[in-house]
């Protein structure tokens, strides 16, 4: 990403992601200047593909931003590497700081940085992540179809993804690792499935030939898997936001932490919207595209409508009494009458 950072946009989108890319696009269509600024580091740039995604299933994530950069330049909007450290309010609009001493005007903010995924503490879990370490049914469920999979407890949602994955193997195992383990209903549930409980914590992954083959318990247990599956606790990448008052809060599901925002992304702060990740911590692909364009359609009638004022108001000085007494004056001089 080679574009020139100009001083100011009509729009600064702030993470090139889906959501920010799609945003983007939405507004360089519409004519306005735009500037992505992505950092790059997708959360899902271990992937090997992006799934559930009509018409590029299967597409590896660095190809699938790669296309949509080449699409947000054709209709003439910028995307540049950086990392913005800070936004605040400037006038009407906003002033936005990059890490490395860069800074640019917007008047208005899309903010699609997404999340981090807190991992818990066992032994090569990060190493794994996005590989045979997956945490969605319907991103990478399929590719682990008819595989022994293990599910790791780690908050108020894990059986139900044990659950879920059940959908694609009929070998699935719950670890209740620091958990107090299901309860009565849920071990009921988790019984009737055939889904097998191993209480106890996990002290690391068993790795062989670079794959994983099995979970190792703190007592030194080793129960075969080929896959594991973890609920990670996903917190939004929302520091660049705390100068305008936003902070990210707990998200009623329990998943982690996001920014509120209505449905159209605008958050309380006038002028700022959030789109993906970053709000949607459940967001697939897909949906944090739609999230992005939906987002930039609201920007683009919000500054339409600031455009709209602005000329009225013009408009109306234009042709005031005022403004008529003063032509009057310089066209008749003395001989002026009226006004």
């Amino acid at each position: 990403m080679t574009d020139q950072l100009s001083s100011d946009y009509d729009v600064v989108v702030v993470g090139g992601g889906a959501a920010g890319l799609n945003g983007a696009l939405m507004l360089a269509r519409a004519r306005r200047s735009v500037v992505v600024i992505d950092a790059g580091a997708p959360r899902n740039a271990p992937a090997d593909g992006v799934h559930g995604l009509l018409a590029r299933e299967g597409t590896p994530p660095a190809e699938l931003l790669e296309r949509g950069r080449a699409e947000v330049r054709g209709y003439g909007g910028h995307v540049v590497t950086g990392q913005v450290d800070a936004a605040a309010r400037d006038g009407d609009g906003f002033a936005v700081t990059l890490a490395d001493g860069r800074s640019v005007r917007a008047r208005r903010l899309l903010v699609t940085t997404g999340l981090v995924d807190d991992l818990p503490g066992v032994a090569g879990l990060r190493e794994r992540w996005g590989r045979d370490v997956i945490h969605c049914p319907y991103c990478h469920g399929w590719e682990v179809r008819d595989r022994a999979i293990g599910v790791l407890a780690t908050g108020p949602m894990s059986v139900h993804q044990a659950l879920l994955f059940r959908q694609w193997s009929a070998d699935v195992t719950y670890f209740t690792h620091l958990s107090a383990g299901p309860d009565e209903e849920q071990a009921e549930q988790l019984a009737a499935r055939d889904i097998r409980v191993v209480t106890g914590a996990v002290a690391a992954l068993q790795i062989v030939d670079d794959r994983l083959t099995g979970v190792r318990l703190a007592d030194g247990t080793v129960v075969e898997r080929d896959a594991l599956a973890v609920g990670a606790r996903t917190v939004a990448r929302a520091g660049l936001l705390a100068g305008l008052g936003l902070r990210p809060v707990e998200h009623p599901s329990g998943m982690g932490e996001h920014v509120p925002a209505d449905p159209t992304g605008r958050t309380d702060v006038p002028g700022v919207w959030v789109a993906g990740n970053v709000t949607d911590l459940a967001a697939q692909v897909g949906a944090a595209a739609a999230g992005g364009a939906l987002a930039a359609a609201m920007i683009n009638s919000d500054l339409v409508a600031e455009e709209t004022r602005q000329a009225v108001d013009a408009r109306r000085q234009r042709f005031s009494a005022g403004s008529e007494a003063r032509v009057a004056e310089l066209v008749a001089g003395d001989r002026r009458h009226g006004l």
